[in-house]
C-alpha cells in the first residue's frame, strides 16, 4: 500500500517562501510521477505542479509559474513544493499524489490513484 505523508505546512506572511514536502513509501518511488494539487475552502481541488518519475520534466498551473519549483529525491523517496512570492490567494490545504497507470493527463484529479492527508498553507496579508 503506498503511503504519501505531507509536510511543511504553516503560516507565511504575504511575500515569504514555504518548502513542502511529501515522503513516499510501499512501492518503488522512481517509477511514478508525483504531483502537488491544492484545495482551498468552498473550492475544487486544482493542479499546482507535477513531476514525471524520471524527474526530468515538471509541467505548472499559470497562476503558479515562476514562483513555485517542483523537485523529487528518489534517494529519500520525497518530492518538494518550493513556493516563493506567496499570495493570500494561496492558502489553501496542499496535497500530494502519485500518478496512476493509464492517468490520461497529470492535470486532473482523476490521473492519480494515491493522495496524501493534506498539509494546510496559510499566507497572511
Amino acid at each position: 500500500q503506498v503511503q504519501l505523508v505531507e509536510s511543511g505546512g504553516g503560516v507565511v506572511q504575504a511575500g515569504g517562501s514555504l518548502r513542502l514536502s511529501c515522503a513516499a513509501s510501499g512501492r518503488t518511488f522512481s517509477t511514478y510521477a508525483m504531483a502537488w494539487f491544492r484545495q482551498a475552502r468552498g473550492t475544487e481541488r486544482e493542479f499546482v505542479a507535477a513531476i514525471t518519475a524520471s524527474g526530468v520534466n515538471t509541467f505548472y498551473a499559470d497562476f503558479v509559474k515562476g514562483r513555485v519549483t517542483i523537485y523529487r529525491d528518489i534517494a529519500k523517496n520525497t518530492v518538494y513544493l518550493h513556493m516563493n512570492s506567496l499570495k493570500p490567494e494561496d492558502t489553501a490545504v496542499y496535497y500530494c499524489a502519485e500518478v496512476k497507470r493509464g492517468g490520461d493527463s497529470y492535470y486532473y484529479p482523476r490521473s492519480y490513484a494515491y493522495w496524501g492527508q493534506g498539509t494546510q498553507v496559510t499566507v497572511s496579508s
